[in-house]
């Protein structure tokens, strides 16, 4: 009789360990949440997508510039420059460019 009363009594405290091990986990668990909030000076996302923008960064050299030098600066990068290749070598590479589709089309032509 005494065999078994121990054996209960060890099953018991075993359930009882495992039970507050859990318990203590689960806490520490609930924790890390909170450790992933961000921090309460932060500025919503939602804040932040209805502000206008009057200062923008240079997409050359990264400073700042006001939302009209910021314009100018895009018309500039927008207009094309004009070719500065010698006439003959862009014909070259018009041509190596057609020989390379060409290949594509045709594979078996050695020419």
């Amino acid at each position: 009789m005494g065999r078994v009363k121990a054996r209960k009594t060890v099953k018991f405290l075993g359930l009882v360990v495992i039970i507050a091990s859990f318990f203590v986990l689960s806490g520490y668990w609930g924790s890390s949440v909170v450790i992933a909030l961000p921090p309460p000076e932060d500025t919503p996302e939602e804040i932040l997508r209805a502000q206008i923008i009057i200062e923008a960064r240079s997409p050359i050299d990264g400073r700042f510039l006001t939302a009209a030098e910021y314009i100018q600066l895009q018309a500039q990068l927008q207009e094309v420059p004009p070719p500065k290749l010698d006439p003959k070598i862009r014909e070259q590479i018009f041509l190596l460019r057609l020989r390379k589709t060409l290949f594509q089309f045709f594979p078996f032509l050695n020419f």
